[in-house]
């Protein structure tokens, strides 16, 4: 396992080496991370679901998170209420949701195999509807220009993520055990094989060690709310929850992953200021940071 992480470690350094060394710089990033929410992710989704008997009690996965989510944005809301309108946007878009698919994919697959990524895939499920759901919605409402949502340009959101859309359809041809062609599968199968490598890069290059100092105090606080909420809530339905190791391994890893990568396009996408959307950056760093060396510990002094 320690061999696993060496070589993940790696592929991320070389990511943020290629960015230092102006091999690759960060605008590059957008076309990677296209090509793998549009293209990797969705293959390695149709072989994950494909060769996998996906147990009932695996619905209650996105349930779960989406409920989490709505504790999540409720607590938040006490947490944050003395801290000015933008900044509590910035830090309520960051603390509903979980960056899955880039982020706990590659790591996952290191571990458990296609098993766990079963687990995770549906975990991710309820994370699509709180990251264009929940996230989406207070990052409007607490933006300059204000709420300026109606519910079918949520459900659009939704409708426009490839990943969700392929979560779906994957599950429902498991569920009626349809099983696509071989060579679609077999096409997928070669073009997922690219996920983990350009997922590990992708990171490497976002990785932004550069921070300002005001931003320390807020940033401490809300690192404490999330991971704190997530250990609480997570190693509680790990004790608590009747299902199988795997599953309650998924809930309590997964309260504990990185921030959403969409909270800075939704920033953007919101006009938030320069200092809200490089403070989101920042926070995103450091989680993907600390996320690492919980997922450490984890595969090799508790699994």
């Amino acid at each position: 396992m320690n061999q696993e992480f060496l070589y993940i470690i790696i592929i991320i350094t070389l990511g943020y080496l290629l960015k230092r060394l102006h091999i690759l710089q960060e605008k590059d990033g957008e076309v990677i991370s296209k090509i793998i929410f549009k293209i990797t992710l969705p293959a390695l989704v149709l072989v994950t679901f494909d060769s996998v008997k996906i147990e009932t009690s695996l619905i209650l996965l996105p349930v779960i998170v989406l409920v989490y989510g709505i504790i999540t944005a409720f607590l938040g809301f006490l947490v944050f209420k003395n801290v000015e309108r933008e900044l509590k946007g910035s830090f309520l878009m960051l603390s509903s949701g979980f960056n899955v698919g880039l982020f706990a994919f590659p790591l996952v697959y290191a571990i458990w195999g296609m098993d766990g990524l079963t687990y995770f895939s549906m975990f991710d499920v309820g994370t699509s509807f709180v990251v264009f759901g929940i996230a989406f919605i207070l990052g409007s409402y607490f933006s300059e220009e204000g709420l300026s949502l109606k519910p079918i340009e949520i459900l659009k959101k939704l409708g426009k993520s490839i990943p969700l859309m392929t979560y779906l359809i994957a599950s429902i041809l498991n569920f009626s055990h349809i099983q696509l062609p071989d060579t679609i599968i077999h096409v997928a199968k070669t073009i997922s094989g690219a996920n983990m490598p350009l997922s590990l890069l992708l990171l490497g290059i976002y990785l932004n060690f550069k921070f300002e100092k005001q931003f320390i105090k807020p940033m401490v606080k809300f690192l404490t709310f999330r991971y704190g909420l997530g250990l609480l809530f997570g190693f509680a339905l790990y004790l608590f929850l009747p299902y199988n190791q795997m599953f309650r391994f998924t809930i309590l890893i997964g309260m504990l992953l990185p921030v959403a990568a969409s909270a800075l396009t939704f920033a953007v996408e919101f006009k938030y200021s320069t200092s809200s959307t490089r403070l989101i950056a920042t926070i995103s760093n450091i989680t993907i940071l600390i996320s690492i060396v919980i997922l450490y510990i984890f595969a090799n002094f508790i699994l």
